[in-house]
């Protein structure tokens, strides 16, 4: 995963590729929050997808760094993307892990060992896999099973996406 890299450049968002799916090939709205620390570096990225019509997110998708404090969940505990998620639907349902399962899956050329979370809120998909440059990805979807055919469309975002200005 030679593309999965720490940028050399500090751009004025990430230092590192966040992969989630392209924009222009989402049929809704697209929205991007960044996790700042108290030195200015980013401590990681979600992108929120929002179907057309108003009928809610559907995916939130984060790129956490290592040493980033969202990744530091009790055992239990949901990842910070499934609570992202149910901010988002303004559902206040406690939600707990109850098991995790690990799938081999390919992307492209890389084999890939996605976690999938089992959560008590059955109507939410979550998987996470660490990726080479150590950023922790994990996909929540609302209502939607997350399948193998959603590995093949994720892709580093370009850096102007990210820039301030």
């Amino acid at each position: 995963m030679s593309f999965l890299r720490r940028r050399s450049a500090t751009p004025a968002g990430p230092d590192f590729d966040v992969l989630a799916m392209d924009p222009g090939d989402w049929p809704g709205n697209l929205g991007a929050g960044l996790l700042p620390a108290p030195d200015g570096t980013c401590q990681g990225v979600f992108l929120r997808y929002d179907l057309f019509g108003g009928r809610g997110p559907a995916m939130i998708i984060g790129n956490l760094p290592e040493g980033s404090p969202a990744r530091e969940v009790a055992e239990g505990e949901i990842p910070f993307e499934v609570g992202q998620l149910l901010l988002a639907l303004e559902n206040e349902e406690e939600v707990t892990v109850v098991g995790t399962e690990d799938t081999p899956v390919l992307q492209g050329d890389n084999l890939l060992i996605v976690r999938r979370l089992k959560l008590s809120e059955t109507r939410i998909s979550c998987v996470q896999f660490d990726r080479s440059d150590g950023v922790l990805v994990t996909i929540a979807a609302w209502d939607r099973p997350i399948t193998d055919d959603l590995y093949a469309l994720l892709k580093p975002l370009p850096a102007e996406l990210f820039q301030q200005g």
